[in-house]
């Protein structure tokens, strides 16, 4: 899914608005108005709020995403080196695979030996396993190895709502 820059003209109200639904995603529109209120000094109308939320979605200035609890999960990081004698026949099919498996959480291009990447999540270390000889059986021949590491011990898995100031230059 390669998209572009959404375009939005940020106001200072709506980066508040960003990190205020980063630290607490389930926030009505009625809470954000009293937060932009009595935080920032913003009085502005929850029916602001929501409309500006909306607006933003469907924008996709955000995404919103259900992001299982890591616990639930293995996770790894999946590196692709491909064979260049296939991969002018087979590359897509393969992108299209791994993009749109349900183990998918994060897929992106890189530079270097390695160029497709992944982060995947599997209920067992079997099922990666399996997922792993799937992927080799339909798609070997436009990959020379994938690279898997296990992700054990996540310490962050979460988005900091003072990311959100950094597009307050943008927005003054």
């Amino acid at each position: 899914m390669v998209t572009e820059t959404p375009d939005w003209d940020f106001k200072q109200r709506d980066v508040y608005v960003l990190r205020e639904l980063a630290a607490e995603p389930q926030r009505s529109s009625r809470e954000l108005a009293e937060i932009l209120d009595e935080k920032y000094g913003i009085d502005v109308s929850h029916v602001t709020v929501s409309e500006s939320i909306r607006k933003m979605r469907e924008e996709e200035v955000f995404r919103e995403a259900i992001v299982p609890n890591e616990a639930l999960f293995n996770f790894a990081l999946f590196e692709f080196k491909f064979n260049p004698e296939h991969f002018a026949e087979e590359w897509h099919d393969a992108m299209v695979a791994i993009r749109d498996d349900e183990h998918t959480l994060f897929y992106f291009l890189s530079d270097g030996e390695y160029q497709w990447k992944s982060v995947m999540m599997f209920p067992t270390r079997a099922a990666e396993s399996r997922w792993i000889h799937e992927f080799y059986k339909h798609h070997g021949n436009v990959v020379q190895n994938v690279r898997n590491s296990v992700v054990h011990n996540v310490l962050k898995f979460r988005t900091d709502p003072e990311i959100f100031t950094e597009l307050m230059d943008d927005a003054a």
